[in-house]
């Protein structure tokens, strides 16, 4: 199945005239508790975790190296730790 066939048939919505704005409602009073848990986190924040996942360390690594990732743009850290996992691995086939 198509996702085009998931979709709803754009003739059975309503359309939104006037009167469907006149008798809209804010989200605030249809879900209270979704919006105030959005409010309640920053922009681009995340929610809470289920489970840590990753543990904030203070490492020190040499200028060159760590001037080799950022140089990378956004992500650095995650291709670091990528490296680290997969320099991991590779020792343990060994």
């Amino acid at each position: 199945m198509s996702d085009r066939e998931n979709e709803t048939d754009r003739d059975e919505a309503p359309e939104l005239d006037e009167e469907w704005f006149k008798n809209a409602r804010k989200a605030s009073e249809v879900l209270p508790d979704l919006v105030a848990r959005a409010r309640a986190r920053a922009r681009g924040q995340r929610g809470p975790q289920k489970a840590a996942t990753k543990e904030r360390v203070t490492i020190r690594l040499d200028i060159d190296v760590l001037e080799a990732y950022r140089a990378g743009g956004r992500g650095w850290q995650t291709r670091l730790n990528d490296d680290l996992r997969a320099l991991k691995e590779k020792e343990m086939a060994h």
